[in-house]
C-alpha cells in the first residue's frame, strides 16, 4: 500500500509539474495565469466507500452546459473516471453533478486503431498520467492500445477532439449513446453524426432528450451501426491528425447544429483552446493570489475552479441571440435563463454567498433561472439536476433566494415571483419529490417542530433548517415591506430550534409528538434524526442564532466547552441506522480530528462559532488546521464529498479570512487568512475591489490586530456592505494567540437574540 501511495504522489507530482503543455496555449513569462494552478484531477481518488471529493477532472467553460470527461468505467458505472483504473474507454459529454446522483444526457467518443473491435470492453485501452495532461481548458491522453494520442478543448454546449492516429487500414472512432438509452445516425457523404441520449437517473419528464450532432474532418469509408453505437472507418498514416466537432442541445437537434455553428464554426482546435484559456484566466483571475507557496496557490486555485464549475447553465442562445431553455420541470420550450446541478442543502452554506460576493452577475442569472422555475411548476428546487431530485433535506432554497435579494443579486420583476414560491414551500411538499417544500410541515407548523415518531426520517435535521429558513424569509419579507402578521409568524417560527433543545446533554435530539424527547439517546448515533452525521454535528445548526444556542446551554463558557468537546473526543460513532460504515464516517475518522466531520456539510461551519463566544483564537487555530491538512492539489486532495463547489468554496472563503457563518445576514464570521495578499476584484456588477493584507499569514495562523480601511477593527465579523463597496483589509498575524482581541460583546457577529 505504501508503494502504490508513492507511485500516485509521483505521478500527481509529474501532473501539477507539466506547467501548460497541451500543445496549443503558449503561456506569456511574468503574466498572471491562474489556470496553470489548477488540477482539475483533485478528488478523483474517490469510490462508493471512500471519497477524497468523488469529482471527475472537468474539461468545461465555466458553469458551461456540458463537461467533457475521460470515461474509465463501465457505462454503467457512476463513478466515471477514478484515478486508479488504467484504462479509458471514451471521452464523454456528462452531466453529473455527483456520482449518487449520476448523469443525465451523456454520450461518448473513442478512436481506435481497429474500428472492428469496438464495444466498450473491446475499445479500451491502457493509459498512464505520466502521460496524461488534465486543464480545465484541455486533455490529453495518449491511448497506449492504439497508438493515438486523444487531445479534447471545449466551449459551453460544444467540444473539439483532435485524433493523431497510426498508420492503419482500420483506424476509426466510435460514437456511443449507451446501450438502451439512445440512437445513433450516420450521414457519410457530408462527415456527420446525428443522435440522441436520454441516459437519466430522473429528474425529467418523459420527453426528455439530449440531442447531439457530430462531424468529422476526414472522409468516412466506412460505416458500422448498432443502434445506440455508430463507427465510422477510415485509412490512416502515421501522425495523421482526424479533428471532430460536436455539439448538443436539450431543445432540438436543429439547436444543437447552431450551438454547433456559433460556438465552434470553423475555428480549429488551437483557437478554442486559446479562448477555453483565456475564460478561465478571467473568471479565476477574479481573486488573485500572492504567496510564495506553489502548493498553496494550487490548491487555492484548484478549489476555485472547483466553485465555478456547478451550478450549470442548461439555457441555449437562440437563431435571434435570446436565451431558452427546455423546461424539465414542465417538458416545454421556455425563454430565458436555466440553471441545473447544484444541491442546496449542500450549497448554501458557502457556494453561493461565494458567488453573491465574487461572483454577482452569474448569482443574478442564476436567480432569473430560479423565478422561471417558479413559473413553470410550484415549487423551487432543492436538489436539480436537471430537475427535481429526490435528495436530501432542508427548504434551503428560501436561504438561496434570500441571500441574492438582500445582497442587491435579483431583478426586481422576479422578487415577487420568488418570495411567493419560498412562501408556497413553507406550506406545502411537492407530490412526487419529497424534498421539495416541506416533508412535515403540518407538525413544524403546529408543534414547532417536526416529531421523531411520526415516519418521518431525519426530523431533527428537518426541523433546525426550516428554523433557519424561515428566518431567511423573514429577512426578505422585512425587506419587501410584508405586512407585520406575516414577519411575525416568520419571527416566531425562526425560534423553533429552541425546541429540540435537550438541557441534559447540551444537545439537540429528536423528540415526540407528546413533547417527550426520545429514548434512548445516543448523540453518537448517524443518521436516524439527523441527516448524514449525528447531535454532535447537528447541534451547531443554527446558523442565525448562535447567541440564543449559547443562552440555551448555559452561557459561553458552557457553548466553549461543547465546541471543544467536538474536537478532542474520539471519532466513535454509531452506524446502526444504515447497517454499515457509511463514507462519510470513514473520512470522519481517518481526519484525526475528533467527531469533527469536515467531510460533510452539516458542521463546516462550526470551527467559526468560537468568535461568538469570546474565544476567536481558537477558530483561527482549527480552521488553518483543517486548511493545511484536509486540502491538497492531488488526486486525494479532498477529506468528503467535494459537491458542487461547497467543500471548495469553504477554503475559498477560509482563505480569504472569513466565512459566510448565516447567508442572509450582512456579515463574514472572521477566521485565519492564509495568504500574503488577496485582491478581490467582483465580476460583472459594479462592486469595489477587496484588498486582504496578512503579511507572513503562511506560517502565522493567529490574528494579533486588525485594520478596518486603515481604522482599528476589534469585531469578528466584516460586512458585506463595507466590502461590496470596496474596502482594505490589514491583518496582522500571529504565531501566538492573542486571547485578548475580539472578546468583548460588541465584537460578536450577528445574532437573531441579539436584534
Amino acid at each position: 500500500m505504501r508503494k502504490i501511495n508513492l507511485f500516485l504522489s509521483i505521478a500527481a507530482a509529474a501532473i501539477l509539474a507539466a506547467g501548460c503543455n497541451c500543445h496549443c496555449c503558449q503561456c506569456c513569462e511574468g503574466e498572471f495565469s491562474p489556470v496553470d494552478y489548477v488540477n482539475p484531477l483533485v478528488g478523483s481518488l474517490s469510490d462508493h466507500s471512500f471519497s477524497t471529493g468523488n469529482t471527475y477532472p472537468a474539461l468545461a467553460r465555466p458553469w458551461g452546459m456540458n463537461f467533457w470527461t475521460p470515461q474509465n468505467a463501465s457505462n454503467g458505472d457512476r463513478w466515471v473516471y477514478t484515478y486508479d483504473k488504467r484504462v479509458i474507454r471514451g471521452f464523454r459529454e456528462i452531466h453529473s453533478p455527483s456520482p449518487w446522483i449520476g448523469d443525465y444526457g451523456s454520450f461518448s467518443v473513442m478512436p481506435m486503431r481497429d474500428a472492428a473491435f469496438y464495444h466498450e470492453n473491446e475499445r479500451a485501452s491502457i493509459f498512464s498520467h505520466l502521460t496524461e495532461v488534465s486543464k480545465p481548458y484541455y486533455y490529453s491522453a495518449y491511448l497506449a492500445d492504439h497508438d493515438v494520442l486523444a487531445e479534447m478543448t471545449a466551449t459551453e454546449r460544444a467540444a473539439i477532439m483532435r485524433f493523431t492516429f497510426p498508420d492503419s487500414q482500420t483506424s476509426g472512432i466510435v460514437i456511443d449513446a449507451f446501450e438502451g438509452e439512445g440512437n445513433v445516425f450516420v450521414d457519410a457523404l457530408n462527415k456527420r453524426v446525428i443522435g440522441w441520449s436520454t441516459v437519466n437517473h430522473s429528474g425529467v419528464p418523459e420527453n426528455f432528450r439530449n440531442y447531439f450532432v457530430i462531424e468529422v474532418d476526414k472522409e468516412i469509408e466506412d460505416v458500422t451501426v448498432e443502434g445506440h453505437l455508430a463507427v465510422l472507418k477510415f485509412k490512416t498514416v502515421r501522425g495523421e491528425k482526424v479533428c471532430l466537432k460536436a455539439a448538443s442541445s436539450f431543445i432540438s437537434d436543429e439547436q444543437a447544429r447552431e450551438n454547433l455553428r456559433t460556438e465552434i464554426g470553423t475555428a480549429d482546435f488551437d483557437t478554442i483552446c486559446e479562448e477555453g484559456r483565456a475564460a478561465w484566466n478571467k473568471v479565476l483571475g477574479a481573486v488573485k493570489v500572492e504567496s510564495n507557496d506553489t502548493d498553496a496557490l494550487r490548491t487555492f486555485y484548484s478549489c476555485l475552479y472547483r466553485s465555478t464549475l456547478f451550478p450549470r447553465k442548461f439555457y441555449e442562445i437562440n437563431r435571434d441571440g435570446k436565451p431558452v431553455h427546455y423546461s424539465p420541470y414542465n417538458g416545454k420550450i421556455e425563454d430565458g435563463y436555466m440553471y441545473t446541478d447544484s444541491g442546496f442543502w449542500d450549497t448554501f452554506r458557502a457556494l453561493f454567498p461565494l458567488l453573491n460576493l465574487v461572483y454577482p452577475s452569474v448569482n443574478e442569472e442564476i436567480q432569473q433561472a430560479l423565478a422561471n422555475i417558479s413559473r413553470e411548476n410550484e415549487f423551487l428546487p432543492e436538489w436539480s439536476s436537471p430537475g427535481h431530485r429526490n435528495c436530501m433535506v432542508g427548504n434551503n432554497s428560501a436561504s438561496l433566494v434570500a441571500d441574492a435579494y438582500l445582497k442587491g443579486n435579483t431583478d426586481k420583476k422576479d422578487v415577487e415571483d420568488l418570495y411567493r414560491a419560498i412562501l408556497h414551500g413553507t406550506e406545502n411538499v411537492h407530490p412526487s419529490v419529497a424534498s421539495c417544500g416541506r416533508l412535515g410541515h403540518e407538525y413544524y407548523n403546529t408543534l414547532g417542530y417536526v416529531p421523531c415518531d411520526v415516519n418521518i426520517r431525519e426530523n431533527a435535521a428537518r426541523t433546525l433548517e426550516y428554523a433557519y429558513d424561515d428566518w431567511c424569509i423573514l429577512q426578505m419579507a422585512k425587506k419587501m415591506g410584508r405586512p407585520e402578521s406575516e414577519l411575525a409568524t416568520f419571527a416566531q417560527r425562526a425560534g423553533n430550534y429552541a425546541n429540540l433543545f435537550d438541557a441534559s446533554s447540551n444537545l439537540m435530539r429528536g423528540r415526540n409528538q407528546d413533547g417527550s424527547f426520545q429514548t434512548p439517546f445516543n448523540p453518537y448515533a448517524w443518521g436516524g434524526n439527523f441527516t448524514e452525521g449525528n447531535a454532535w454535528h447537528y447541534t451547531w445548526s443554527v446558523f442565525h442564532d448562535v447567541q440564543g444556542l449559547i443562552d440555551l446551554m448555559g452561557g459561553e463558557k458552557e457553548f466553549a466547552t461543547m465546541l471543544d468537546s467536538v474536537m478532542v473526543v474520539p471519532p466513535i460513532y454509531d452506524a446502526s441506522y444504515y447497517g454499515f460504515r457509511i463514507h462519510e464516517i470513514a473520512e470522519m475518522q481517518v481526519a484525526n480530528m475528533g467527531n469533527y466531520a469536515h467531510g460533510n456539510q452539516p458542521a463546516q461551519h462550526m470551527l467559526y462559532l468560537y468568535n461568538y463566544c469570546g474565544q476567536p483564537w481558537k477558530a483561527q487555530k482549527y480552521i488553518r488546521n483543517t486548511m493545511n491538512v484536509l486540502y491538497r492539489a492531488t488526486p486525494d486532495g479532498y477529506c468528503g464529498d467535494e459537491d458542487n463547489g461547497q467543500t471548495s468554496a469553504w477554503y475559498i472563503f477560509s482563505a480569504l479570512g472569513f466565512y459566510p457563518v448565516c447567508p442572509a445576514s450582512d456579515q463574514y464570521v472572521l477566521g485565519s487568512p492564509a495568504f500574503d495578499k488577496i485582491v478581490v476584484k467582483p465580476m460583472g456588477k459594479h462592486r469595489g475591489k477587496i484588498v486582504i493584507k496578512a503579511d507572513g499569514a503562511g506560517k502565522a495562523p493567529y490574528i494579533e490586530s486588525m485594520k478596518l480601511d486603515g481604522k482599528d477593527w476589534s469585531h469578528n465579523w466584516v460586512s458585506y456592505s463595507d466590502l461590496a463597496k470596496g474596502a482594505s483589509l490589514k491583518f496582522t498575524m500571529s504565531c501566538e494567540p492573542n486571547c485578548n482581541r475580539g472578546t468583548a460583546e460588541e465584537d460578536k457577529p450577528y445574532s437573531f437574540s441579539r436584534e
